[in-house]
């Protein structure tokens, strides 16, 4: 199986926020790589990663990153497949890292979530593939018709919820 979606983070404590991201193309049977690279301790390698990534049936990489948060923008750089940043949580509430990831300088964009977002980078993936890919796009048609079906029941079980004043 080839992957289509990489994953990449600055390192594995970034796992907590991104295995949202991986449970999430697991189950819409969207083959993905995992991988820990750094843009400062491993320049080379990263570089690498991205001038080889298409070749290898990558079409859309999600690079998570923290604090200076270079990763994603250091990928972009040096491919032209698409690539979303996932700012991770950490001093500055991620703010640090969500301001460095979308302040790319023209030629060089990263499409940007949350912070946190991981769940939203996949989604946005699979939408990104769902372009060309008619059975993904049937899977993301499904999917996306839950997300109104959750609203539905939620709504279902408010008004059971009974208060004097509840006029629902």
């Amino acid at each position: 199986m080839t992957p289509k979606v990489s994953i990449i983070m600055g390192s594995t404590s970034d796992m907590p926020v991104m295995e949202k991201a991986m449970q999430f193309l697991n189950e819409q049977q969207i083959p993905f790589e995992v991988n820990a690279l750094s843009a400062h301790r491993t320049p080379d390698a990263v570089e690498t990663f991205a001038r080889t990534a298409e070749e290898r049936g990558i079409r859309v990489i999600i690079a998570a990153a923290g604090m200076a948060a270079a990763l994603p923008g250091v990928i972009a750089a040096n491919t032209t497949l698409p690539v979303i940043g996932v700012p991770i949580k950490g001093m500055l509430d991620g703010l640090d890292a969500m301001l460095s990831i979308i302040q790319m300088p023209p030629g060089i964009p990263v499409a940007t979530v949350g912070v946190n977002g991981a769940m939203n980078a996949a989604i946005l993936a699979m939408e990104m593939l769902a372009l060309t890919d008619s059975d993904i796009a049937a899977r993301l048609k499904t999917y996306k018709a839950g997300l109104g079906a959750k609203i539905e029941k939620a709504n279902k079980e408010l008004a059971e919820v009974k208060y004097d004043f509840k006029c629902n």
